[in-house]
């Protein structure tokens, strides 16, 4: 039996990603606690997803929620313009030193995509500043994927993405196969030779094209994507908005690849999955071309709730959980038993590769699956996994237990089998 809040607000809500009316209804939960979901029915979910990859640390974490819950008392909210408070500057300086290079300015939004639409702002402004007016185009990758607002959508795999529609109102930019050997990185290297001159960045997944497919790849791509940028003068932005905050191994996937991008793009498990939070974090020669006693060179940007204090505590309390360095040893093992315990999907019918990095574990099908059924039979094993397109993934809290991971990745063994 329906809650009398969902009977009363269902028809009143927008549902992300579904056909509402013909989608089944969503699971009602009253609350979370470590990697458990609980619903109003009285079950216990596994979460396999950690919420759309945020909840690092698990849900409720005692530190994070002291922290949120102090600076509530203090100081919710406060607008950005005019005025500065120290969880935000704090916060900044601690992102700039864990980065690595000159990574050093941090511009603070709420969601992914905004953070990767100032990104982008940031490299065409950065052009013009310096005098090249004409370089206003990108280049991103097939198997991408940077978000859903209208600029975002543009460098988005055209046919993978969910965004075919938008053709003709969104810009048109320049999506390409990504550079994963030699002759792939010589015709990058053509392409560029071409049109560098419109060309104000590149824009790729460092490792891991997540909601695009979970497509991983090597980190020599990532030092192939700096040689040509180099070599053409055009600016690298890595959208870590995934992989940031230990999910691939390392604190930043970049660091796999010693590469240092011109603009970092961080959000989801920046704030441990508490409060809405992102950054576009630009090395010094990207904000030196903006730092000028010409107004009109400064970035004319700033959203309402840019540099939350809410969620810049929360953000500053899941670095502290980071900086105890527990989080490696927690992925290292993850990945271990992910590997060991997913093999078995290999040999299925239907299963067309098995692979893990990190805290990433993917069973890819050679078939689009529902989603939402999927997900409930999940549910009926006393998990919560929402699969997309042909892939089964896992992206659990870096803090769950070996038996609660065992319960994703056996519930996954008897779906898919």
């Amino acid at each position: 039996m329906p809650s009398e809040w969902y009977e009363t607000g269902v028809r009143h809500v927008w549902r992300p990603y579904c056909q509402m009316k013909t989608a089944r209804p969503p699971l009602e939960i009253t609350r979370t606690e470590g990697s458990h979901i609980e619903l109003v029915d009285g079950r216990r979910l596994v979460d396999g997803v950690a919420s759309w990859w945020t909840a690092c640390h698990g849900y409720n974490h005692p530190h994070i929620a002291a922290a949120v819950t102090t600076q509530l008392a203090r100081a919710p909210h406060v607008m950005f313009g005019g005025l500065a408070h120290e969880p935000a500057y704090r916060l900044a300086r601690r992102l700039a030193a864990l980065l690595p290079g000159d990574l050093d300015h941090v511009f603070f939004a709420e969601s992914g995509s905004v953070a990767v639409e100032i990104a982008m702002k940031m490299a065409v402004q950065y052009w013009i500043n310096t005098g090249r007016s004409g370089k206003t185009k990108f280049v991103s990758f097939l198997g991408g994927y940077h978000g859903d607002t209208l600029a975002t959508m543009s460098v988005c795999d055209p046919d993978e993405g969910m965004h075919s529609l938008f053709k003709g109102v969104m810009a048109e930019q320049h999506v390409l196969p990504l550079p994963v050997d030699e002759d792939s990185e010589a015709a990058l290297d053509r392409f560029l030779a071409r049109h560098h001159a419109e060309i104000a960045a590149m824009l790729v997944e460092p490792l891991v094209q997540g909601a695009g497919g979970m497509r991983m790849f090597a980190p020599e791509v990532l030092q192939r994507l700096r040689r040509l940028a180099d070599a053409h003068g055009v600016l690298l932005i890595f959208d870590e908005i995934f992989t940031g905050f230990g999910r691939t191994g390392a604190m930043f996937a970049m660091q796999q690849g010693d590469v240092v991008p011109d603009i970092v793009t961080l959000s989801k498990a920046l704030t441990g999955g508490t409060l809405p939070l992102s950054a576009a974090i630009a090395r010094s020669h990207v904000f030196e071309a903006f730092w000028s006693d010409d107004p009109g060179a400064a970035l004319m940007h700033g959203p309402t709730y840019m540099a939350n204090p809410l969620a810049c505590a929360a953000a500053n309390a899941s670095l502290d959980l980071f900086q105890t360095g527990a989080w490696r040893f927690q992925v290292a093992q993850l990945a271990a038993q992910m590997r060991s315990e997913l093999e078995p999907c290999r040999d299925m019918r239907g299963v067309v590769d098995v692979r893990v990095m990190g805290a990433i574990g993917v069973v890819e099908l050679d078939r689009i699956v529902d989603s939402t059924a999927m997900s409930e039979r999940f549910a009926e094993e006393g998990v919560w996994i929402r699969p997309f397109g042909k892939i089964v993934y896992l992206t659990p809290a870096f803090t769950i237990g070996p038996d609660e991971l065992s319960a994703l990745t056996g519930a996954i063994v008897r779906v898919l089998g």
